[in-house]
């Protein structure tokens, strides 16, 4: 992997992910059966896998619709702008906010994502 250009720190995290799936620690064959927090609990455990990271994967590979990623800086900064706030939300104040959109807040989060490029009149 180091020859084609990964890094030593994403190296050790796709075999570690690879070592996890295949013994058994990180079981993903159940995957679609999981609620979204059974499973960021199990991609956690794997090294360089986050709570962010985790729910990119829900969003954008297993399609979840109800994903609310607060700790992203791009949900946070969209939210600001589209509702005129001076700076973005912290993430516990912006969990709270994400209710409303419940059992859609990923598209909330997409929205959100697209207000950050998107020029606003002033």
């Amino acid at each position: 992997m180091r020859a084609v250009g990964v890094s030593g720190p994403k190296q050790a995290a796709i075999v570690d992910l690879a070592t996890k799936v295949a013994n058994g620690t990180v079981p993903l064959e159940d995957a679609d059966t999981l609620t979204d927090d059974e499973l960021v609990a199990r991609l956690v455990q794997v090294r360089g896998i986050g709570r962010w990271t985790a729910e990119m994967f829900l969003i954008f590979q297993l399609r979840r619709l109800d994903v609310w990623p607060v700790d992203d800086y791009g949900v946070r900064k969209g939210w600001a702008m589209t509702h005129r706030l001076d700076e973005p939300p912290k993430p516990k104040a912006l969990e709270l906010e994400g209710e409303r959109f419940r059992p859609y807040r990923t598209i909330a989060a997409l929205y959100c994502w697209q207000a950050v490029d998107t020029v606003l009149p002033a």
